[in-house]
């Protein structure tokens, strides 16, 4: 009971039961093409989370 829970992270094993439940879903040769996918993705989101900052910085420079 002394143990101490650390809701952020999973264990290592979840992580391994994680990584066999995908693998059995979708297959040794889906899951590149997912990977690239979500790459993509985080990208995309990247720029565009990105972009409203230079658009303030655009307002603020035509101001002064």
């Amino acid at each position: 009971m002394d143990r101490v829970v650390e809701a952020g992270m999973p264990g290592m094993t979840s992580m391994i039961l994680i990584l066999v439940a995908v693998l059995l879903l979708f297959g040794g040769k889906k899951i590149p093409e997912l990977m690239k996918g979500l790459g993509k993705g985080i990208k995309e989101f990247k720029d565009a989370s990105a972009k409203p900052e230079e658009e303030t910085e655009e307002s603020k420079e035509k101001k002064s």
